[in-house]
């Protein structure tokens, strides 16, 4: 598909998206599109995409075995963090210094300064929509999570951990998903329940049982009658999915009273030093853990909320500041102790694990509003590190406030949208992201992420 044609394409599914489902839309590129006469033709391709636009089997990255994604949830201010703006807004202790051309609040974020070797960031982002729950959706599932397809749509870590299924050992008992601090992460959608996210809640006995003795006995002796009563069930008309689910509880059984398992899952004071002694660092150090056993989880997900900052976003107690020292503790020791721990193959533990750090949208730019913070807004910023992204760079480019994006920073030319976050992390886990699966409910072909097949989305090359 040639530049032009990928450009205009995404302006018409923009304008698609603002009629459907009222986000924002620029309105020169809105007169833009309608001067070239482009209007009608184009919203036609977004619904019914041409064959003429359907690519060859893509040439996967195939660079990591792992993805760790860290949600930022309720969305950081980017020209604070990894867009960084100065202006008369700026904390002098936000200390901004550059590294390499990169413009990096030091004050803010020592501790990922001293990584910056290993990351890259994404500055030409736009978010689809700017209600909370609504984008971070989007961005777990790669589609707008109000359309009726999008209920039975899994989040990424099921799909991934479907794709793995078929290569795990029989000494790997984890889960192929694990998600962190994620009462409200998207689940298995239509796939089955095994490939749904183990919740976990970090404690330093880890999975034990230590208030109950006597419970695995008690345990086993209940579980037993549960397979024994449900056993006809499964020979009956619901038997398909009683298995599944059943296949679901085993494997959740082979991880209770296993002191292999529970040791993984707590954390010394030495982490806590490390990482820092908050939800955060508590969870990357338990995710490095994890994947150093290589019991089978090879994706990650952590909710890190706190960043909705409408009002005094420069308070030390309840801002930024707060929010983004507990990030840069752990994310920092976490990236460090990955890259010095090395792997089967050779390549170290950061070589094999893409770690993907955003929030659902950006932040307002400029001054702060009347309330001393800043409000949502569609500019956002993405960090990738591992995994085989080449660090020190930055994909795009915004203006001097950081309100609209001025060089888009890839071949393609255009806004980079979750998407396309989401065909990088497939691409680079070797997963084809342009797969349709034919088995959905609803007979219509689920596509990984939509519209991919036709070349409307695909992985942010530049960073690897």
């Amino acid at each position: 598909m040639s530049k032009d044609l990928i450009k205009y394409q995404r302006l018409a599914e923009t304008h698609l998206h603002t009629l459907n489902d009222g986000v924002g839309f620029s309105r020169r590129e809105f007169f833009k599109l309608g001067a070239l006469g482009l209007t009608g033709f184009f919203f036609s391709k977004v619904v019914n995409p041409p064959a003429i636009l359907a690519q060859s089997k893509p040439q996967l990255l195939n660079t990591a075995k792992n993805c760790i994604y860290i949600h930022l949830d309720g969305a950081p201010s980017h020209l604070d963090t990894f867009d960084l703006k100065e202006g008369s807004w700026t904390p002098k202790d936000f200390e901004p210094t550059t590294y390499g051309g990169l413009r990096w609040p030091r004050g803010l974020m020592p501790k990922l300064a001293e990584q910056l070797q290993h990351i890259s960031i994404v500055r030409s982002m736009n978010a689809w929509a700017l209600v909370h729950g609504l984008a971070k959706q989007w961005v777990e599932i790669g589609r707008n999570p109000a359309t009726p397809f999008a209920k039975i749509a899994p989040n990424i870590g099921a799909v991934v951990a479907m794709e793995f299924e078929s290569q795990r050992q029989s000494n790997q008992k984890l889960p192929g998903f694990i998600a962190f601090g994620a009462s409200e992460v998207t689940g298995s959608g239509y796939l089955k329940p095994q490939f749904a996210p183990f919740k976990v809640t970090p404690s330093p006995t880890g999975l034990s049982d230590s208030t109950h003795p006597a419970g695995e006995s008690r345990f086993e002796t209940r579980y037993s009658y549960l397979r024994k009563m449900d056993a006809e069930l499964r020979s009956g008309p619901i038997g398909s999915n009683s298995t599944a689910m059943a296949a679901a509880y085993d494997q959740a059984k082979g991880m209770m009273y296993n002191q292999e398992i529970s040791n993984l899952f707590q954390y010394s004071s030495n982490d806590t030093t490390k990482y820092g002694n908050t939800s955060i660092g508590i969870a990357c150090a338990i995710a490095r853990n994890i994947l150093k056993a290589n019991l089978g989880t090879r994706f990650i997900e952590i909710i890190n909320g706190g960043w909705d900052h409408h009002q005094s976003i420069y308070d030390r107690t309840q801002g930024i500041y707060l929010r983004a020292q507990q990030l840069d503790t752990a994310v920092a020791a976490l990236i460090a102790d990955l890259a010095s721990t090395p792997s089967k193959t050779g390549k170290s533990l950061l070589d094999e694990t893409l770690i993907v750090m955003m929030g659902e949208f950006g932040r307002t730019p400029g001054a702060l509003n009347n309330q001393s913070g800043r409000d949502h807004y569609l500019q956002m910023s993405a960090v990738l590190a591992g995994g085989g992204v080449k660090g020190g760079r930055v994909i795009g480019k915004t203006s001097d406030d950081g309100a609209y994006t001025v060089e888009y920073g890839w071949q393609r030319n255009v806004l980079i949208r979750p998407e396309d976050v989401l065909c990088t992390i497939y691409s680079a886990l070797g997963i084809d992201y342009t797969t349709v699966l034919s088995d959905d409910p609803f007979k219509r072909g689920f596509e990984y992420v939509p519209y991919a097949k036709d070349g409307l989305y695909a992985p942010i090359d530049p960073l690897f």
